[in-house]
């Protein structure tokens, strides 16, 4: 069950820094822009800082929960699955919040909590 819920909450890990990147680095990009629903390239230009700044919080998530693993697989267990928990328990309630914003984010929402869930759900049986 460890190595399954390690699992999980690395790949949530991977995603909210790959989010980073779209966020903070890629923003600008037409293909990226898009992706987030923005209408062009000016309301890009003038969110970018917004992004920029949000796109941090998910990297931040990301390496924590990371980490989590890191700690947990080196022997310091009790850390590592408070950090594994901590993250992932973050994610899924930043998901959450997505959803309160409106109906249309609900797919976004989907694809940003559900691998935290399942991590969060099998480090805590773990």
């Amino acid at each position: 069950m460890s190595v399954v819920a390690s699992v999980f909450v690395g790949l949530a890990a991977l995603l909210h820094v790959y989010i980073f990147w779209m966020e903070s680095l890629a923003w600008t990009r037409p293909e990226i822009w898009r992706r987030f629903g923005v209408a062009d390239q000016a309301a890009a230009d003038v969110t970018r800082p917004m992004a920029y700044n949000q796109g941090f919080y998910n990297l931040f998530l990301g390496l924590g929960a990371a980490l989590g693993v890191v700690l947990w697989w080196t022997g310091h267990q009790e850390v590592g699955k408070a950090l594994m928990l901590f993250g992932t328990g973050s994610m899924v309630a930043a998901a959450t919040v997505l959803v309160t914003t409106g109906r249309s984010y609900l797919r976004a929402a989907l694809s940003q909590g559900t691998v935290p869930l399942i991590g969060f759900v099998l480090t805590l049986v773990a």
